[in-house]
């Protein structure tokens, strides 16, 4: 617990810093939506029609005359990738970090193992994407109101949710791969957040591709896919599940073996 404090204290300003810029974005987008709503029949029928790139976003099965339909391709995609991003960046420094800034030795002795270290370190990451997550949720529905267009609650939430499930799942997969390192791992995790998001594009262009969905965790928050059907697809779920387990029980198997320089 001690060390889940130490972490939290430590991160608190790139957690403050993500928050309220990915807040902030889609705040902004859902006040332009009023303006904008007016406009949007002809903006549905532009991109109905711009093939390959419409489908890669999804944005041929959704009407941007509807907030939904704005929401779940405009905030859906800053929430999307900006909280990837921030899970990657998090998870993937957060063992390795003790060797990087040379206080390995220092945590190592003090009377603590190194199950503690690792479940402590794991703890302040899901702590802090939980904290981003409500704050974000908390602003989105706050925006809506204030705009005073109906709130879908049920697809809102889908939405957040998915894209929390998409974050643990990242953090999972980056926390394993942290435990393998021993210098800064941001490019590492940065990367694989991108390469996940571009799969899921690849997925969404062509049919050959479709199995894709199932390795990148963007397939299940596909906003698209959570509009139309007003669900999850729990398989891929559970796909992306196993993945971040496969990648916590990783980091736990190599840091409590590990040389630690």
């Amino acid at each position: 617990m001690t060390l889940t404090k130490h972490e939290l204290k430590q991160g608190w300003k790139s957690l403050a810093i993500w928050t309220i810029s990915i807040g902030f974005l889609i705040a902004v987008c859902v006040f332009l939506f009023p303006e904008m709503k007016g406009e949007m029949s002809s903006v549905t029928d532009m991109f109905s029609s711009m093939g390959a790139f419409t489908a890669a976003f999804g944005m041929d099965r959704l009407n941007f005359g509807t907030l939904i339909g704005f929401y779940a391709v405009e905030c859906g995609n800053i929430l999307g990738i900006g909280g990837a991003f921030f899970a990657a960046f998090i998870a993937v420094n957060a063992l390795a970090k003790e060797e990087k800034e040379r206080t390995a030795e220092f945590l190592l002795t003090h009377p603590v193992s190194r199950i503690s270290v690792i479940t402590g370190k794991l703890s302040a990451v899901i702590i802090q994407i939980l904290i981003m997550n409500g704050a974000i949720f908390a602003l989105s529905f706050a925006s809506i109101a204030v705009i005073g267009e109906e709130i879908p609650w049920k697809e809102v939430c889908l939405l957040h949710l998915s894209y929390f499930l998409l974050q643990i799942e990242l953090a999972g997969i980056c926390f394993g791969i942290s435990a393998f390192l021993r210098h800064s791992g941001l490019g590492i995790g940065l990367g694989i957040a991108i390469l996940m998001y571009f799969l899921n594009l690849i997925a969404n262009i062509t049919e050959r591709a479709e199995f894709l969905k199932y390795i990148t965790p963007f397939g299940y928050a596909e906003g698209a896919d959570i509009i139309s059907n007003v669900s999850l697809d729990g398989k891929k779920i559970l796909i992306g599940m196993t993945f971040t387990v496969i990648g916590i029980l990783a980091a736990y198997s190599k840091y409590c073996k590990k040389d630690i320089h």
